[in-house]
């Protein structure tokens, strides 16, 4: 009896008409996809084989594939060199302090956000906090430029009116960094905060109330519920700023420095930039681009391998 059931059941499709069921049903979230992939294809992949300029001398007239190769000899310049060394080391310090005051300012607003209940007050101050986003470094830099301008700057009139000097901020070795780390801060604090307000939202309201039975303050209930909550979402975030320590805002550097802040504010994009678009020297440029890549992938494999060593959570 069981086996004539057996062979009167229809055969099971395979694993490929499944698939090609399953996509045809979704094909217009497929379609959707397809200008995200265009755009990856077109811009991340295809330029890939621009590589191999890192490794050639490159000759214009002879193009990428018909210069010669040249081993590793733009590498042993590049790290030779004098600005090279000065440039990384200015990319370490920014990103590192951009990782210290940066990293968690979205978590406090995001926090301090949760925390209101006045509606309309608490979505002026979201659109406010995001608004920064929007506006290019070009229109930021010249905004920040005048307002701490040594002749003009409403900075510099409150304290010649106090009976100071005029500062040249973006002029100061002292002061660059200082404000390159603010304004970036200032510009992505509430465009940041977005992931962890829907991470907050996603919250059981039951553990709150749960809290409030103990008798758990506010501040016990943010130590104990809210930032517990918070914490994959916070180490998947901070594994990706590791890794974008390498990767310096080169639209914002660009439009701040000039060379009397070289020595400290010159970083391994402006640096790429210059060498590649103002001496044509493609070879080094793509040199410290690949550099730059790889030591942001070592980073984030590093990271991510402490993290799960410590906690369950991770990229992968």
């Amino acid at each position: 009896m069981h086996a004539n059931e057996m062979k009167s059941m229809p055969p099971q499709p395979s694993r490929l008409k499944v698939w090609l069921k399953s996509y045809w049903k979704n094909r217009y979230l497929f379609y959707m996809l397809l200008p995200c992939l265009l755009y990856f294809l077109i811009f991340k992949y295809f330029p890939i084989y621009g590589i191999a300029l890192a490794f050639k001398e490159y000759k214009i007239v002879h193009g990428i594939f018909g210069s010669p190769w040249n081993g590793l000899d733009n590498f042993r310049e590049l790290f030779a060199g004098r600005d090279f060394p000065r440039a990384f080391r200015n990319t370490m310090i920014i990103s590192f302090y951009k990782l210290i005051f940066g990293f968690p300012a979205p978590i406090v607003l995001a926090i301090l956000l949760n925390e209101l209940r006045v509606i309309i007050f608490k979505r002026v101050v979201q659109t406010l906090s995001y608004l920064p986003h929007f506006l290019s470094w070009v229109v930021l830099a010249g905004v920040f430029l005048e307002i701490f301008s040594p002749t003009r700057g409403v900075i510099n009139y409150f304290i010649s009116s106090l009976g100071g000097d005029p500062i040249f901020f973006f002029g100061d070795r002292d002061w660059f960094r200082t404000l390159l780390v603010s304004t970036e801060v200032w510009k992505t604090v509430g465009w940041g905060s977005i992931i962890y307000l829907a991470a907050l939202s996603n919250i059981d309201p039951t553990l709150y109330e749960a809290a409030v039975v103990d008798g758990a303050s506010r501040w016990r209930q943010m130590l104990h519920v809210t930032l517990p909550s918070l914490l994959p979402v916070i180490t998947i975030m901070f594994i990706f700023a590791v890794g974008g320590i390498i990767n310096d805002d080169f639209d914002q550097i660009f439009n701040f420095y000039n060379s009397s802040v070289y020595e400290v504010g010159d970083v391994l994009s402006t640096y790429t930039y210059r060498i590649g678009i103002g001496e044509m020297e493609y070879g080094l440029a793509t040199a410290a681009g690949l550099f730059t890549t790889v030591i942001a992938f070592v980073l984030i494999l590093v990271t991510n391998f402490i993290v799960k060593r410590f906690s369950e959570y991770g990229i992968w």
